[in-house]
């Protein structure tokens, strides 16, 4: 603590009271209970050659309350040289930056990522947003493309979608494969025959990747009456969850 002089004076645990030296123990036992929590369900690997944006995004997804372990890594050749210890990953973040898919040195170093990490699941994260570039990307068999424009938070959902089966490409390469295809961009509903009129609505934000606040906020309801209706959509979907039902939303879209 620092005093009124700026002074750092040490804090004697010894001079706790009993409900204060209980609440650290419960606060410590906190912790590390969400350690093992995060540690038993696998963990990210982030491999990022630049140390600064690397030791950032580690941060950054933590702080965000991504529900697995980060650890980084500086190249493939890094993380083998742990994988011993770690073991295979749920999934792998792998920052490309600005480099363009064109550049074969890219390709084969994310190619090789796949083959060597597998079956975890590959994520990229790039600058570059052009539609070529997500297409060859996707090809090498990664579960996942994600803009470095997109906030931390998308960035986690697309992760967790990559490990639960699904696979990530941003909306606005989605928008351009229509209109290289001549698909018309009206706008498509979720069939209603499963959904009453409110869950449909609520699917739909759910397809999006709004949280249950802004859910809320849009529909002028609680968010624990959201929560009830994600509960019966996810019954019905057969999910287990959110990211589960937003893939599954995804696909009835799609199929109609």
């Amino acid at each position: 603590m620092i005093d009124g002089n700026g002074v750092y004076s040490a804090i004697r645990l010894d001079k706790y009271d009993e409900l204060g030296a209980a609440s650290l123990q419960c606060d410590i036992g906190d912790y590390e209970l969400d350690r093992r929590n995060r540690t038993d369900r696998g963990y990210i690997a982030l491999i990022d050659r630049r140390t600064l944006e690397r030791e950032c995004l580690a941060h950054g997804l933590d702080y965000h309350h991504i529900d697995r372990k980060v650890f980084t890594f500086s190249s493939l050749g890094e993380w083998q040289q742990a994988k011993a210890d770690l073991g295979i990953p749920s999934a792998v973040l792998f920052n490309a930056g600005n480099c363009a898919a064109s550049d074969q040195q890219l390709v084969a170093e994310i190619a090789e990522l796949v083959a060597a990490v597998a079956p975890a699941a590959v994520v990229v994260l790039s600058d570059n947003q052009e539609i070529n570039t997500v297409l060859d990307i996707i090809g090498l068999g990664v579960r996942g493309y994600v803009p470095s424009s997109v906030s931390i938070d998308v960035c986690i959902q697309a992760i967790s979608l990559a490990i639960a089966g699904g696979r990530f490409i941003p909306a606005s390469s989605v928008l351009n494969i229509r209109e290289l295809l001549g698909v018309s961009s009206s706008r498509r509903t979720i069939p209603s025959m499963k959904f009453t009129t409110r869950q449909s609505a609520i699917a739909e934000a759910l397809r999006c990747g709004k949280a249950n606040k802004v859910i809320a906020s849009e529909l002028n309801l609680c968010e624990s009456t959201i929560k009830v209706h994600i509960r019966n959509i996810m019954k019905k979907l057969g999910a287990t969850n959110r990211t589960e039902v937003a893939c599954k939303i995804g696909d009835m879209v799609c199929e109609r």
